[in-house]
């Protein structure tokens, strides 16, 4: 604490003399007013000195009053604190925000460590989705596939399918991991739009009811020669069974606003190509009638028009996102 030495003020005070009692007696009974002269008394004002300094102040100071200032004095006296304070706030952000930086730069290490995890799945996916789907398809002959139209025929296609499948899932879970942003803390969703989900629904419906229907005629007679039940699912069985889970593969990745519901529809629709021409095949060893020869023509064509609908999408996709880009740097530019 600050001691404060302060002189004893001096003041001249005018002393009235003893004669003039009593005429002041006298004025007072008479009731006449009477000004008595009495002398201005002075102040004089002694400087403030500190005996003792706090830590904020190096150098002693004086201050001394004056005057003018009169009651102005120590009206600024909260200033002091106020600097101290705005100090400490000061040094408490800087902590703060090295302390942010040290965790983001602790937490980025292991994020770009795992960046070059990404680096082998650009080569791996597809390798692994080509392994799984075209070869098998395009060199493994028909003859070890394809026994006779019985059951046993039956799960070996479907077996070969879930084998793409397989590889697919695989491929998509690696599409998804690379499109993510580098910083992982942030979560990436991408939210297909509501027309692109009508359209690949009606695209989808319309391939699964072409062959129930073709089964329905078949059954009822309205299709003549009638095919019997296990030739008509050796033939479209594994192609009703994959676009069922290609329903339901397109619907998780668009309640989970991954950014691979792009890339899913293209991947099955091609190897969907493929199935259909292998069925065709396939309809020749079984002398399939000419109906289902024209279906399953029919069931190409169409898919190959839905498989070019989704690659123009993909371009409209890429102009779309190239146009927000270009948006948003334009606008931080401005601000």
């Amino acid at each position: 604490m600050a001691s404060l030495a302060r002189s004893p003020s001096a003041m001249s005070i005018t002393r009235i003399p003893q004669g003039h009692s009593k005429s002041l007696q006298l004025l007072k009974a008479s009731k006449v007013p009477y000004v008595l002269p009495f002398h201005r008394i002075h102040i004089r004002r002694s400087p403030v000195c500190c005996t003792k300094f706090p830590q904020w102040e190096p150098s002693p100071v004086t201050y001394a009053l004056t005057e003018k200032a009169g009651d102005k004095f120590l009206d600024k006296s909260s200033e002091l604190f106020e600097t101290l304070r705005s100090e400490s706030s000061d040094s408490r952000d800087e902590a703060s925000i090295t302390k942010a930086e040290d965790r983001t730069d602790t937490t980025n290490q292991p994020v770009a460590q795992l960046q070059f995890l990404k680096w082998p799945l650009w080569l791996l996916g597809p390798s692994v989705l080509l392994g799984t789907g075209m070869v098998p398809t395009l060199w493994l002959p028909i003859s070890t596939i394809f026994i006779g139209p019985n059951v046993v025929s039956l799960l070996s296609l479907i077996g070969l399918d879930c084998i793409f499948n397989l590889g697919c899932t695989l491929f998509l879970l690696m599409a998804d991991y690379c499109a993510k942003l580098k910083n992982l803390g942030q979560a990436s969703k991408s939210k297909p739009p509501v027309s692109y989900q009508f359209w690949n629904l009606v695209a989808t419906l319309t391939g699964l009811a072409i062959p129930l229907m073709m089964l329905f005629g078949s059954q009822k007679g309205y299709l003549q020669p009638q095919l019997p039940f296990i030739p008509y699912a050796v033939l479209l069985g594994p192609y009703i069974l994959l676009l069922s889970v290609q329903m339901l593969t397109e619907m998780l990745t668009w309640h989970w606003e991954s950014p691979i519901w792009l890339v899913t529809p293209v991947v099955y629709e091609a190897y969907r190509v493929l199935q259909l021409m292998r069925g065709l095949k396939l309809g020749v060893e079984l002398s399939a009638p000419a109906w289902m020869m024209h279906t399953i023509r029919g069931l190409v064509c169409w898919w190959v028009l839905i498989l070019g609908v989704q690659l123009m999408r993909v371009a409209w996709f890429a102009g779309f996102t190239a146009r927000a880009q270009r948006q948003q740097s334009s606008a931080s530019a401005d601000a």
